[in-house]
């Protein structure tokens, strides 16, 4: 280990990339809480407005040049990743979804406790010889992570169904209900200027995501129609981008806005009446948890995941088959032709959320699961595979 005389703090280095989306927000929420709790907190991540935010929230950020996906360049971004892993010397190394799963793994090779955490499996995103080759890749680079954790039971459940080993933790995401709570829509919708001319009293339908097959979006455009053929007046917003935006936006009508990438989603999520995720895998999405701490209720798509946010009680009026437009139309015409049926399930959604995904339980799960691997120990429930139970939040990773 390579704490200093002066400073017995270990040091964590996180590698991210994607550098926008889901897995970067739970970074952002979880180097936030480990700086608060007094680690000392490194990432490596491609230079962009993610590392201006780390850096504002008192982490060392290092800049790693690398592309979205494994390619030709994949050699040299190991080489770099190596130089900074040598220049930060940390104790732990944290890798975050399969890019930097994949280099953070082939540059340490299990010189350094190495925590991979996927944040839904590489292999479940593509298909043909590709599929083939990232399975193949993730049953061999499992030697290489001294803890393979995942966010959902689901996500667990399907690295095992593939042959993937280790030793596994489950550690469901974790938002700030801080920064994500309810408002009155009225005041929201008027500070947003691209709602300009929606007013209160407009049936609003947001979803929060990347604009790319993994989030459905085509779903739900094609299921909209027969939404607007119940409520005529409805509003579609899709927030974010991608590689699908051009494709999505030539067969939207006026109905459906663009909002693009923005930095504060809680807006969005307090603007709408309704939040649709209409996902076709997951691996347990922020989305519906955001939203569901906001108050509002949601609307999401049956797969590993994205079932696992919502509590028993939900499941009956929120979760649709996936990939079948009439269900997901039917579910959010009924919603939102129910006012007192949203608000009831806001109410439930938020209280589901405030007790069992507030970052604070994840970051204390992330700084058990560290203790163990630098030989601090911990409750006899965090030893092995499973679930993860959160310690005292602002408890020392050596304490």
């Amino acid at each position: 280990m390579h704490q200093s005389a002066t400073d017995p703090r270990p040091r964590v280095l996180h590698v991210i990339q994607p550098v926008d989306g889901g897995a970067a927000r739970v970074v952002t929420d979880l180097v936030r809480a480990q700086v608060a709790a007094g680690l000392r907190v490194s990432v490596a991540c491609p230079d962009s407005p993610l590392t201006t935010a780390l850096r504002a929230l008192g982490a060392d950020a290092r800049q790693w040049e690398a592309a979205r996906s494994p390619g030709p360049a994949l050699a040299r971004e190991v080489r770099r990743l190596a130089r900074v892993i040598e220049a930060v010397r940390p104790d732990v190394v944290h890798a975050h979804s399969a890019k930097a799963g994949l280099a953070g793994r082939i540059a340490v090779r299990g010189r350094i406790p190495t925590v991979f955490q996927p944040h839904a499996w590489s292999f479940e995103a593509v298909g043909g010889i590709t599929e083939a080759l990232a399975l193949r890749w993730e049953r061999y680079g499992a030697r290489w992570a001294a803890r393979v954790v995942c966010v959902s039971e689901a996500e667990r459940a399907t690295g095992l169904r593939a042959g993937i080993g280790g030793r596994w933790s489950v550690i469901p995401n974790g938002i700030d209900p801080g920064r994500f709570h309810p408002a009155a829509v009225d005041t929201v919708r008027a500070g947003i200027g691209q709602l300009a001319g929606i007013d209160a009293g407009t049936p609003l339908v947001v979803c929060v995501g990347r604009l790319c097959r993994q989030k459905g979006q085509d779903v739900l455009l094609r299921a909209w129609e027969a939404v607007l053929g119940r409520v005529p007046h409805a509003r579609l917003v899709l927030v974010g981008d991608g590689p699908d935006r051009a494709r999505l936006r030539s067969r939207a009508p006026q109905s459906v806005l663009f909002a693009g990438a923005v930095t504060d989603t809680a807006a969005w999520y307090q603007a709408a009446d309704l939040v649709v995720l209409p996902s076709r895998w997951e691996g347990m999405a922020l989305a519906p948890l955001e939203a569901m701490s906001c108050g509002r209720p949601v609307v999401v798509s049956d797969v590993d995941g994205a079932r696992e946010s919502l509590p028993a009680a939900l499941t009956a009026r929120c979760l649709v088959p996936p990939d079948d437009p009439a269900a997901l139309a039917g579910a959010v015409a009924d919603l939102l032709l129910d006012p007192l049926l949203r608000e009831s399930l806001g109410h439930q959604g938020r209280r589901h959320v405030l007790a069992t995904h507030d970052v604070r339980q994840a970051a204390a799960a992330t700084a058990g699961v560290y203790r163990e691997l630098l030989g601090g120990g911990g409750p006899e429930a965090n030893r092995g595979t499973g679930r993860v139970e959160p310690t005292e939040y602002r408890e020392s990773i050596h304490s």
